[in-house]
């Protein structure tokens, strides 16, 4: 039991409890020490302190504070509760969890603990306690309809759909009368009943169900495509006609419905048979709507020949007439069809032909509408021979220009120019066009942020700053860059952190990665709050789908990409630790006279940062306080350069931050894979490099890298005697490419043979070649700059050879000759100047 108060000093600590409450910490405390006065050992008072403390910053004093409240009162469940709830605001959620369930079985009726036990359950995802829990507090408060909502999401999300209906039906049971039609919250579970039922297959009933609630129902578009795919999934094809039909009606330009209706009618766009009954189809829609694209568009996909010519012709005219600038991108998936793309090319080349001849496309129009119309023809043309199916760079260069000519002002003209600049590789040309076409629209964010990544593939990181400081809050602490830090803008950390690595900055280029994981942690904990929104507010299904957003959060694309450098460089730490320390590397390369002259210059620099770093630290207490020019708190950032990052003793261990979420949550990825093998083969750990060797050839048994990885693998199990005996029989029974009694330089020879035209396949064999007798390099090299000539080798694929020739420490000579020769095909691209 809590230790009992006076009643003056008990009416105190409840105005504690109010203060904490409504967030007058500073009234609060002043409270707590009023009683702590008279009764210094209360450990309830010490504990609410404590949370006040904690809610100002001062962490470390509010843990040991309540670690002495728990000592002066064991048995309040207050104390526990407190404790729990200091735990979990430092993100330690099984030791808050620990406290809550301390605190329950001293007060096992206390709401408020239960509630915060469940949701922590929730978060770590122990969905089986938190079905204990919410059973518990609908038990507590069986009148209100959030609590048994709660617990057939609990039972959802821990797969029993049969027990989370049977819920939501007993809390139905309940009703003496039915909710108005305007209760979204009735709207919303009943929808969210229908989906449960759908989840467990019986698709009848759940069509059966969707019907008595279709019309009361607030979210009637959901509603009436959840119906349309349940008559669809059970075969009544008439009436799932007619429902995508209505849904047609309500939105036209939706191809899920289109799709829906396809399958409902019976015919397919893979069936060359069913050409003319869709043709029929969508020419009834377009017919509708003069302004419909869908119904314009869709069709395009599935003709052929002369049919699509047409089509294509109607179409391309439509859009170009009306002078839309998205008409390229709306019809560049066509090209992987190479005849479609002929005809494409073909039509647009006789629009501007007859603009030649005849001033306009039909000799009909004049005046704006032809200018309008010429232009358009021209910017498509520019895009088409700019697009990677269709590449043809000096005709872009080419139209782009008489585009310019036509309207120099225009943003979007310059900022195609731009781009066929930067795929000639030319990156600094690339970046000045478009911050001369930032500069023609400076109110333009969009604009701005492509000059800002032009500029950092240009390695112009500061320019790149000031060019986002436009649109950022400049006065925020930290300054343009801890606002984008503040937005979680996310490609921007990923372009600067590339362009810092580029530039061997491997201190910021890891920050950078970093901070990339640190947003995806802050989304997985900012989940925490909407466990008791959304069941509150009613929004369920939104509820569900974010959870299971949230377990597949880390296979995203800005995280894997992150992810995926971080491990390489410091797979580079690990095999040179030197690189973290960039002045020790420079040192070793003088001579032994000058290295001790260095050594003892860079000796006094230590001792004067040393000093600097005191009287920072002397300074701490103060800033900590310290407010921005917004009244934000400043936080100190103690690491701007990545430095510390870098000096970590175990970068291999490191890696795991980011390997683990990605193997586990993108096994399709195969870089994923690779940069996995090359961790778990430095660590030893034999079993996991095959692993992520097999699910790498399941991916793709043909890729470069897996080849290479391959023989490396097989070149070092047979070079150990001491694997343990259950290890070398899983290896010898699931490793067999190559084979165990393989001769590895014939095999990487012969499988140089077979991709003999491929630059990467090339670049992985000769490379294998190196790794078994590193003797052969002078013919590596020589094979490697051959490669340069091969057709359809790109510019990506050149700097990987050059950075092979970094890897195998060429001399500078045969680099300059692989640039020299690379410099011959790209003439324009800047990443071959020295």
């Amino acid at each position: 039991m809590p230790q009992p108060l006076p009643s003056k000093e008990q009416t105190l600590f409840r105005s504690v409890v109010k203060f904490y409450e409504g967030k007058q910490y500073k009234k609060g405390v002043k409270a707590a020490e009023q009683i702590l006065r008279k009764h210094p050992n209360h450990g309830d008072t010490q504990a609410m302190k404590a949370l006040i403390l904690n809610s100002q910053g001062q962490g470390d004093e509010a843990f040991t504070l309540c670690k002495l409240a728990l000592k002066n009162d064991m048995k309040s469940h207050i104390c526990w509760h407190v404790y729990g709830l200091l735990w979990r605001s430092v993100k330690n959620y099984e030791e808050a969890i620990k406290a809550y369930k301390f605190a329950l079985r001293i007060e096992p009726n206390s709401i408020n603990i239960l509630r915060d036990l469940a949701l922590l359950q929730c978060q770590i995802r122990d969905y089986d306690g938190y079905v204990e829990s919410r059973k518990k507090m609908v038990l507590d408060r069986p009148q209100l309809r959030q609590n048994w909502t709660a617990l057939a999401v609990a039972y959802h999300l821990a797969g029993n759909l049969s027990e989370a209906e049977n819920t939501l039906e007993k809390y139905e049971g309940t009703l003496k009368q039915t909710p108005p039609k305007t209760d979204l919250e009735h709207s919303e579970a009943t929808l969210y009943k229908n989906t449960v039922i759908a989840e467990s297959g019986d698709k009848e009933r759940a069509l059966k169900h969707l019907d008595e609630i279709l019309k009361s129902n607030l979210d009637r578009s959901a509603a009436l495509e959840l119906r349309a795919k349940y008559l669809l999934d059970l075969g009544r094809n008439e009436e799932a006609e007619k429902a995508y039909r209505t849904l047609l009606e309500r939105n036209s330009e939706y191809r899920a419905n289109f799709d829906g209706l396809e399958k409902a009618l019976g015919i397919s766009q893979a069936n060359e048979a069913d050409t003319e009954k869709l043709k029929e189809l969508y020419e009834s829609y377009a017919s509708k709507n003069p302004r419909n694209d869908a119904a314009r568009r869709i069709p395009l996909d599935f003709l052929k020949g002369d049919a699509f010519k047409t089509a294509a012709d109607e179409y391309l005219r439509w859009k170009l007439n009306k002078g839309v600038p998205s008409t390229f991108p709306n019809i560049k998936a066509l090209y992987t069809d190479s005849e479609k793309k002929a005809i494409i090319e073909e039509l647009v080349l006789g629009y501007a032909t007859d603009l030649k001849s005849n001033g306009s496309a039909e000799g009909e129009t004049n005046g704006a509408d032809s200018d309008r119309f010429k232009q358009s023809v021209l910017y498509f043309l520019a895009q088409h021979y700019n697009f990677v199916r269709s590449r043809d760079l000096k005709k872009a260069m080419e139209y782009i220009d008489q585009l310019i000519e036509l309207d120099p002002k225009s943003v979007d003209y310059h900022q195609t120019k731009a781009r066929i600049y930067k795929h000639t590789g030319d990156v600094q040309k690339a970046a000045e066009i478009v911050d001369f076409a930032r500069g023609l629209e400076k109110g333009d964010r969009y604009i701005n942020t492509k000059c800002a990544k032009y500029q950092l593939r240009n390695n112009e990181n500061e320019k790149a700053l000031d060019t986002m400081s436009k649109f950022t809050r400049n006065e925020t602490v930290g300054g343009p860059l801890g606002d984008l830090h503040e937005m979680q803008c996310m490609w921007y950390l990923l372009e600067d952190g590339e362009a810092y690595l580029r530039q061997q900055k491997l201190g910021l280029a890891l920050k950078r990665f970093t901070a990339i994981a640190d947003i995806f942690d802050v989304w997985y904990e900012d989940q925490f709050d909407f466990h008791s929104f959304s069941i509150r507010k009613g929004q369920i299904r939104a509820y569900i789908d974010m959870i299971r957003w949230e377990d597949q959060l880390r296979s995203h694309p800005f995280f894997t990409r992150a992810a995926t450098q971080a491990i390489k460089l410091y797979l580079r730490l690990a095999d040179d630790p030197r690189l973290s320390n960039p002045g020790q590397a420079d040192l070793d390369k003088l001579d032994p006279t000058e290295r001790k002259k260095a050594e003892k210059k860079a000796k006094k620099e230590r001792e004067r940062i040393e000093k600097v770093e005191a009287e920072k630290k002397a300074a701490a207490a103060a800033k900590a306080t310290a407010k921005g020019e917004d009244g934000e708190t400043k936080k100190e950032d103690t690491d701007p350069a990545g430095a510390k990052l870098l000096q970590t003793k175990d970068p291999l261990e490191a890696t795991l931050r980011f390997l683990k979420p990605m193997l586990e949550l993108a096994p399709l990825n195969i870089e994923a894979q690779n940069v996995g093998f090359e961790v778990y083969l430095r660590k030893k750990n034999y079993l996991l490099a095959m692993k992520c060797l097999q699910a790498a050839r399941e991916i793709d048994p043909e890729n470069p890298k897996l080849h290479e990885q391959s023989v490396r693998f097989r070149q070092a199990v047979k070079s150990l005697s001491d694997l343990p005996a259950q290890t070398s029989d899983a290896i010898k029974e699931s490793f067999t490419t190559p084979a165990a009694d393989a001769d590895l330089k014939t095999f990487n020879d012969e499988f140089a043979q077979k991709h003999a035209q491929s630059a990467p396949h090339l670049q992985s064999a000769y490379n294998t070649r190196y790794v078994l007798d590193n003797s052969t390099k002078g013919q590596n090299e020589s094979d490697l700059k051959e490669t340069l000539g091969l057709d359809g080798v790109t510019i990506e694929q050149a700097q990987a050879g050059l950075a092979l020739l970094e890897e195998w420490k060429s001399e500078e000579s045969v680099k300059d000759d692989y640039r020299a020769k690379a410099a011959e095909r790209w003439s324009e691209a800047t990443v071959f100047k020295k």
